[in-house]
């Protein structure tokens, strides 16, 4: 299969540049594990995006986002990962595990992944009662008592939407205070399902079957205690899935690719955009305009070439 540009993740970025590459009628293959949409069709609300002032559910506007991509002309692959990316003199080669796929040029969209707290018990639980996706998982836990772990904008919406079910969220923060935006503090604070854990870290995840309980060690005595939980759900950052580019571009120490303001790698015929390149605000507003930026800086890339 040959295309003028494959594009590597199906999120905000990816979809964003499949819609204005595909609008300049390049041919386009968009590769993606399972539905499009990414984190952002995961977020039960998105109330920051413009155009929608009473706030879009993440899976709504990513299949908006979806069927204006195909409406375009681009073709959506379906597979379950992309195994390697190739140089070629003309191009790229991507091994799809059941077959090939050719590209003039590539825009690697493919994010980031959350990170794992490496605590006893948490890979051991995993699906039995720690998740890293409240949205996907949080109706299993309806009357029961569930810990967020983390303190920043994902933790403190996640901790909210769960009260929906939840009989009690408990917070457990590392810091003082929490890291979210003021507006998502004041809601989580004059929330009377939201308890805190502050200067306190996850110390172990410990149950039967499923998950029972989580101790929790104060920072500044390390005193141990016990909570009851039934539901661990973790925020404490994202990794960038940049190992296929790993030989290819310039990689940041925290593995971001680094690129210029047009989305350019250093590799000539590469391009970044989204969570996976380095940026400092991480949000679907900004993959979009990433997304579009590298889909035209693609399309200068091959009439010039």
């Amino acid at each position: 299969m040959k295309y003028e540009i494959a594009i590597v993740g199906g999120g905000p970025a990816g979809l964003s540049a499949a819609i204005y590459a595909s609008r300049a009628l390049v041919k386009v293959a968009l590769l993606e594990k399972g539905l499009c949409g990414g984190q952002a069709a995961t977020t039960d609300l998105i109330e920051n995006y413009p155009g929608f002032p009473d706030g879009i559910s993440g899976m709504k506007l990513m299949e908006m986002f979806s069927k204006q991509a195909e409406r375009f002309g681009t073709e959506v692959i379906t597979l379950s990962e992309v195994k390697s990316i190739e140089r070629l003199e003309d191009g790229f080669i991507l091994d799809l595990g059941d077959g090939k796929l050719t590209s003039s040029a590539l825009i690697y969209c493919a994010g980031q992944s959350p990170s794992k707290l490496g605590i006893k018990g948490e890979e051991e639980f995993y699906g039995r009662g720690v998740s890293y996706c409240a949205t996907c998982d949080g109706a299993l836990y309806r009357g029961k008592e569930v810990v967020v772990v983390g303190g920043g904008d994902s933790a403190i919406e996640e901790a909210i939407f769960l009260t929906r079910y939840a009989r009690s969220v408990t917070v457990i923060h590392r810091r003082d205070e929490l890291r979210a935006t003021k507006i998502l503090q004041k809601r989580a604070l004059e929330n009377p399902k939201i308890r805190f854990e502050l200067s306190a870290v996850p110390d172990e995840i410990s149950g039967g079957k499923l998950v029972e309980s989580v101790r929790v060690r104060k920072l500044k005595d390390n005193h141990l205690k016990d909570i009851n939980a039934q539901g661990v759900f973790i925020y404490v950052g994202y990794k960038p899935n940049s190992r296929l580019l790993v030989d290819l571009v310039e990689l940041d120490k925290q593995g971001y690719i680094i690129t210029d303001s047009q989305c350019n790698t250093s590799h000539p015929g590469i391009f970044a955009a989204g969570d996976v390149r380095r940026s400092g605000l991480k949000q679907v507003a900004t993959s979009v305009s990433d997304g579009a930026i590298a889909a035209m800086s693609a399309v200068r890339y091959l009439e010039a070439f």
